[in-house]
């Protein structure tokens, strides 16, 4: 490896998943503006939208879209107006 390009402030921080309030703890670089007790010690905060506790993907919980049945009643509902 190259000497001196990669960063050297690596520490623990808090990444918080908003949708499901789940906190897990990994060594980063970002920049947070807030800090989250945890556990009883003191992390920067990130808050994410999603994450592996929440994502379709992961959970198993995906859901399907019936698209023949909207294009069917979209058919219908126009229908009336072409007579």
């Amino acid at each position: 490896m190259k000497a001196g390009i990669h960063p050297e402030n690596y520490r623990l921080v808090a990444f918080k998943d908003m949708s499901n309030d789940d906190i897990f703890l990994t060594k980063s670089t970002v920049e947070a503006k807030e800090t989250i007790e945890h556990e009883g010690a003191t992390y920067p905060l990130v808050k994410l939208e999603i994450s592996r506790t929440s994502h379709p993907f992961y959970t198993g919980k995906t859901k399907l879209i019936d698209t023949a049945g909207r294009i069917d009643k979209f058919k219908n509902r126009y229908a009336k107006l072409k007579k």
